[in-house]
């Protein structure tokens, strides 16, 4: 049945009746035949020149479909599209990121770029891994399971069968050790050249990291207890030191270590590489104009202060306040204000001092934050010695103990022994057995602001450049702060995270390792864009607001085959549509 409605209007841009005369508008519904099926349309008529045209038409759809969207009772739910739900703005971000730095290219130029069992090459393998890394860190078996809940299989044409866990690991074992150095070197030249990365000032650091391999595993060696910064002393341990650079805390070179070895044994390793890279892959000298390396105390020694004279490499660093108590015992007003930092009132002086038998440049700061940051922490550390104090004390006038004075002793030793307590605190035992030992403490306010006046707030940091200005030594300095971020960042377990390492090989946590800094850089990348175009924002946050852009599928049922799907993205916010622009997501969008 075709139905007609008569209507009169005056449309714009429709044809313009003669004066007095208005136009006839005509609204009716076609049929077409296409390929043994009948297709509907809304057409409107008018006339055009005097003569009736078809001005407008609109598809409905097949006619048993329309037929049956229009006959369906109240309870007949055949029209209404079921949905389902994918992650875009994040594994978009990171996908395009990939292709900017073109990774999976480098990687293949370096392993080769033959497919292996599922299909897919090294290189895309290890993207991927990557890639998962920075949104949402899972083992290499649930992997293919959320891969099904993004929209990474319609933007690159890869089905979850080819991601078997096992097709990782293969891939893994393909790419040797030597292999994952010249592909690092060669996405650091990609980065800095595509990105234009600062290299003349990096910086140094190193953490460790906990795995949870069974102790009799010999397959791991470079997992071994040692020094635990995340105090899980029970388990095996990683080390890691990467060298990033001062501009956004990207990094360019790193290095794994076995757990059981000290931050400064791996100093010199680290920074002969570097030079190395920084001769060839960077570009520098390696001489005076060449690059200056930032580091903290724990990496001080005098063959590490050699090697760096010997390389033609600078340096920025720090030595403990308590080397130098001369130094710290210099009056407030030999300190001047530093103009760049005059806003927090960071005050600072300078002068030589004799560090690791050379006498070199140092720099005394005191930092107003700092000193009430300290003054809190030491606060709460007395908090804790004096309840550990009080409650031994109660259990001596009980007559509660057998010990003799010199085990009573060395407990009361190990309750001041925490940093600056002994100072503050003072303690007096008396008595000559158990039953009569009786302990009196009390906290010495002479003591504790002699302690707060000398040490807190105060930094003392050393360079060889004799003509540097003292806000850019501090300002170099103070740039540890990114790659700081950098660890803390990598120590969590919901976006860029390295643990829990789920490997239990040697060559696969050296592996994995490659895979978490590439996300790392990757991440501090999208980071340091974003804030270039004035969304300042940490990462979490960050890739928060990109996975807030999803994508829905709305898939409609007909009578037969396959349901119909459209995909559409999310409404966005303000700051994600920024981002959406940012990162060039379009191009990745769905299209009808």
């Amino acid at each position: 049945m075709v139905a007609l409605t008569w209507g009169l209007s005056g449309v714009s841009g429709r044809p313009t009746p003669r004066k007095g005369v208005l136009p006839i508008i005509v609204s009716s519904i076609i049929k077409k035949r296409r390929g043994g099926r009948t297709y509907l349309y809304a057409a409107t008529s008018a006339r055009v020149g005097g003569r009736p045209r078809i001005v407008e038409q609109v598809y409905l759809g097949a006619e048993d479909e329309v037929i049956a969207r229009l006959t369906a009772g109240p309870s007949d739910d055949r029209s209404v599209p079921e949905t389902e739900h994918r992650r875009f703005g994040d594994v978009a971000a990171v996908w395009g990121m990939l292709a900017r730095l073109d990774a999976i290219t480098v990687i293949d130029s370096v392993v080769g770029d033959a497919a292996r069992s599922g299909g897919l090459s090294v290189g895309t393998y290890l993207g991927l891994a990557a890639l998962n890394r920075v949104c949402e860190p899972r083992s290499k078996r649930a992997f293919a399971q959320w891969w099904t809940g993004t929209a990474l299989g319609r933007i690159t044409r890869i089905p979850a069968g080819a991601l078997d866990h096992r097709r990782f690991w293969d891939a893994m074992d393909a790419v040797t050790v030597e292999q994952l150095d010249q592909i690092e070197a060669a996405l650091t030249r990609r980065m800095i050249e595509v990105f234009g990365l600062d290299t003349q000032a990096l910086i140094l650091d190193m953490t460790n990291f906990a795995t949870f391999i069974d102790s009799g595993n010999a397959r791991a060696p470079i997992a071994q207890r040692g020094k635990a910064k995340q105090k899980r002393y029970d388990l095996r341990l990683v080390g890691l030191g990467l060298v990033a650079t001062r501009d956004g805390g990207i990094p360019l070179l790193s290095r794994a270590y076995p757990g059981n070895q000290v931050d400064v044994t791996q100093f010199q390793p680290m920074i002969e590489e570097l030079h190395r890279r920084y001769t060839t892959a960077l570009g520098g000298s390696g001489g005076s104009g060449g690059v200056t390396v930032t580091f903290d105390a724990g990496q001080n020694s005098q063959p590490n202060f050699t090697r760096l004279a010997e390389l033609g490499l600078h340096f920025v660093g720090s030595v403990p306040p308590s080397d130098h108590s001369g130094l710290l015992a210099r009056p407030a007003t030999d300190r001047h204000i530093v103009p760049a930092y005059a806003e927090e009132n960071l005050t600072a002086l300078e002068t030589t001092a004799l560090v690791l038998g050379q006498r070199r440049r140092v720099i005394l700061t005191h930092s107003p934050g700092l000193h009430t940051a300290q003054q809190a922490g030491f606060a709460q550390t007395l908090r804790k010695a004096t309840a550990a104090l009080t409650e031994l004390a109660a259990r001596l006038a009980r007559g509660r103990t057998r010990r003799p004075p010199a085990k009573v002793q060395a407990e009361i030793d190990t309750i001041c022994a925490p940093r600056w307590v002994a100072r503050a605190i003072t303690t007096d035992l008396t008595g000559d057995t158990p039953a009569t030992l009786r302990l009196t403490w009390r906290i010495d306010p002479t003591a504790q602001a002699a302690l707060e006046e000398e040490i807190f707030g105060k930094r003392i940091l050393v360079t060889d450049h004799d003509d540097w200005p003292l806000d850019q030594v501090i300002d170099t300095y103070r740039s540890q702060e990114h790659l700081e971020a950098g660890f803390r960042q990598a120590k969590d377990p919901h976006v860029v995270s390295f643990a829990p390492i789920r490997h239990f090989t040697d060559h696969k946590i050296r592996v994995h390792l490659f895979t978490c800094v590439l996300a790392l850089a990757i991440a501090h990348l999208m980071r340091r864009d974003a804030t270039r175009a004035g969304l300042p924002m940490s990462v979490p946050a960050l890739l928060a607001e990109l996975d807030g852009i999803g994508e829905t599928v709305l898939l409609y049922q007909g009578e037969r085959g396959r349901p119909r799907a459209r995909h559409t993205i999310t409404r966005m916010t303000p700051t994600q549509q920024r981002l959406y622009q940012l990162f060039d997501l379009a191009r990745y969008a769905p299209h009808r």
